[in-house]
């Protein structure tokens, strides 16, 4: 919560600063963007390899056939919650915010002092493939060595991210609405971000009333009173803005919720780390609203749509556990696959943040009904 006041204050800041600066400040400004929009660039790749590569390696120690029913059904509902996200966003933000469009890539009158190119060891999709050969070439040869290389560059890349990144987060949104201010469009956008951030919320519980009845229909439970079960867990989310932090509460309510104790004591933990459908829905419903503000952007196919919402399924998995850290995990695959500038990527990663606690209690709330329909199908089994 403290990261979303701060991220308020760089913008409210920002804002001002582009409206009363003289040219030498913004200059300076959007010189302190290009060179950390640089190094927010190179850790992507870093982020992709160690923390995917170091959470399938990890799974090693689940039980094959619970960590299978798991995974499929949690990306299976990542998926789907996305495209729930794409048909309701490309229909209704044009509508909401269409008087705006375009507004958002005018910015970048002014040029930097400095300009340095800061390459990253590799791309995006070679640090997807290369963290998912070497997580699943672990967990079969069991390589200590290698696992603690993988722990230990997760651990390495995870401080970076806390001690660097998240600290000058606010001051890099700021210099986005600063430069935004100075260009003139920085009202118009901060009126869509409140439509959007709506809309954003109201998708979320739609989301969870249809996981709750599938499961609950699936399981024989009534759907309402499961939800309702798991509302201590949406509200601990929603405070620290962790799924990780919130599993010590998403057991217990899910045990309420007569789940057995091995499944809701390994699922939710595992599903704390995969099954992010709150976070998918609004990392899309936002790429969709920065296209539509966005001059110069249109509207991808759905094939590409699609191609975004799998992979974002997966890059999920290597989501910090910090606030904010699914948006940075996204990141890559928002440029490699929608083709985002760095001015985009400055709006996703504000308009994100500002609402990452109702993605996460989401999180944590899905959890709850993915460990009844995994109890349901492992109960079949026996």
């Amino acid at each position: 919560m403290r990261l979303i006041i701060k991220l308020l204050f760089g913008i409210i800041i920002g804002v001002i600063v582009g409206l009363v600066s003289p040219d030498f400040v913004s200059r300076a400004i959007v010189t302190f963007k290009v060179l950390f929009g640089e190094f927010l660039g190179f850790t992507i790749p870093l982020i992709i390899i160690f923390f995917i590569a170091s959470g399938i390696a990890s799974f090693g120690k689940h039980s094959g056939k619970m960590l299978g029913y798991t995974a499929g059904i949690a990306y299976t509902s990542t998926i789907l919650a996305g495209l729930l996200a794409y048909f309701v966003a490309s229909l209704v933000i044009p509508v909401l915010v269409g008087g705006d469009a375009g507004n958002a890539e005018e910015a970048g009158g002014f040029e930097a002092f400095l300009d340095l190119e800061i390459e990253p060891l590799t791309g995006v999709m070679t640090a997807l493939v290369a963290a998912f050969v070497f997580g699943i070439g672990i967990t079969r040869t069991n390589s200590p060595t290698l696992k603690g290389f993988f722990d230990e560059g997760k651990d390495i890349t995870e401080k970076m991210i806390w001690k660097i990144i998240i600290p000058i987060l606010p001051f890099y949104i700021g210099s986005i609405f600063a430069e935004l201010a100075a260009d003139g469009t920085v009202f118009e956008t901060l009126k869509a971000f409140g439509l959007v951030l709506a809309l954003a919320v109201a998708i979320h519980w739609v989301w969870l009333l249809i996981l709750y009845t599938a499961a609950g229909a699936f399981a024989g439970r009534d759907p309402f009173s499961a939800l309702k079960t798991m509302l201590p867990a949406y509200f601990t989310g929603l405070g620290t803005m962790s799924s990780a932090a919130t599993i010590p509460v998403t057991v217990k309510q899910s045990k309420q919720n007569k789940v057995s104790d091995g499944i809701a004591d390994s699922a939710v933990p595992l599903c704390a780390t995969i099954h992010l459908s709150g976070s998918t829905i609004t990392l899309t419903i936002c790429a969709v609203a920065v296209m539509v503000l966005s001059n110069g952007m249109e509207m991808p196919s759905f094939g590409i749509m699609l191609q975004f919402i799998m992979l974002l399924g997966v890059v999920m998995i290597a989501a910090p556990g910090v606030p904010g850290g699914a948006v940075i995990a996204a990141l890559g695959i928002l440029g490699s696959v929608l083709g985002f500038n760095e001015t985009a990527l400055g709006l996703m990663i504000a308009l994100y943040t500002t609402q990452d606690s109702f993605g996460t209690a989401t999180n944590v709330t899905g959890d709850g009904a993915i460990a009844l329909v995994v109890d349901k199908v492992m109960k079949r089994k026996v």
